[in-house]
């Protein structure tokens, strides 16, 4: 596969005052896809200031876009229920002319776990309801005829939920799904048509690029069982790598050529989709914004 590269929009911005205008520069720019993050609030400094909605956002940028694909990356559990969230899906998919991706993933410790006022769960309780969340998820999105889907699990619950139409993607809109242990992967195999990953979160303080390089390659291989435990061809499922979480940090997004270096030996271990964050002046994600918008338009064509 040949190798794209998308973009993250944090929904930090008011739509009139710079939200707007940065979904539709990214379709400009040739971005594949434009993502967002499906939470209710982030790690500071985004954590006292304004942060939107993922769903209305992305079905704004709907609106005032036209090719580029869009999505979420990642929604999780921690505050969503398959019933509601596949109908907004639907919905979402059928106002954007069926250009939605799911990124999706079990979630984590973060504001998130605990804004609905519940205890934080286990790793092994989020995995449980991951292993849950996705297949019912998957049928909701599927089974769109006149057959209702009833489901009782020990996480959620569907009671004869109707999706009528259903997507316009057909049978579904894809999922990417975020994993590294073996649970997520089985579940990525099964139903993603895209694995999302970050690197090996222990190594983000003091590991270095290759160890990281070797990290990610592991878990190419891991995932790579995965599918053929279950006779499905890995080498055809995308691979996604979020970036601004291993131990290069903003490093790619130096220059043009310090990025074409990065991606190039990604792309080497298979990935098929690199992801860069949209900049952020004076946050992790800041970056020159005449270097990101080379990067966007340059760094592929010197891949080849």
């Amino acid at each position: 596969m040949s190798l794209r590269l998308s973009t993250v929009i944090l929904p930090y911005r008011r739509w009139h005052e710079g939200g707007r205008e940065a979904w539709q520069r990214t379709e400009q720019l040739g971005f594949h896809t434009a993502y967002t993050y499906d939470h209710l609030s982030w790690r500071v400094p985004f954590r006292d200031g304004p942060w939107f909605g993922a769903i209305p956002t992305l079905t704004a940028a709907a609106g005032f876009t036209e090719q580029i694909r869009l999505g979420t990356l990642v929604t999780s559990p921690n505050f969503r229920h398959p019933v509601t969230l596949a109908k907004e899906l639907i919905s979402l998919d059928d106002i954007s002319g069926g250009r939605i991706t799911l990124g999706i993933g079990a979630g984590g410790n973060g504001f998130d776990a605990t804004v609905l006022g519940q205890e934080p769960w286990t790793p092994r309780e989020r995995a449980d309801r991951f292993a849950e969340f996705v297949p019912l998820l998957d049928r909701l999105l599927t089974e769109d005829g006149t057959n209702s889907v009833s489901y009782a699990g020990d996480f959620y619950a569907a009671h004869e939920a109707r999706n009528i139409p259903g997507c316009v993607q057909r049978p579904r809109l894809p999922f990417a799904v975020a994993a590294t242990g073996p649970r997520g992967l089985r579940l990525a195999a099964r139903h993603g048509q895209a694995w999302v990953t970050t690197g090996d979160p222990k190594l983000y303080e003091a590991g270095t690029p290759e160890q990281s390089r070797q990290a990610l390659r592991d878990q190419v291989d891991k995932l790579g069982k995965a599918c053929a435990d279950i006779g499905r061809d890995a080498e055809a499922m995308d691979k996604v790598l979020l970036t601004g979480f291993t131990p290069d940090r903003s490093g790619p997004l130096e220059s043009l050529d310090a990025f074409v270096e990065f991606a190039g030996r990604h792309k080497e271990l298979g990935f098929t989709e690199i992801v860069i964050h949209w900049p952020i002046p004076d946050t992790d994600f800041a970056a020159d914004t005449d270097t990101f918008e080379r990067i966007a338009t340059e760094a592929l064509a010197q891949l080849g």
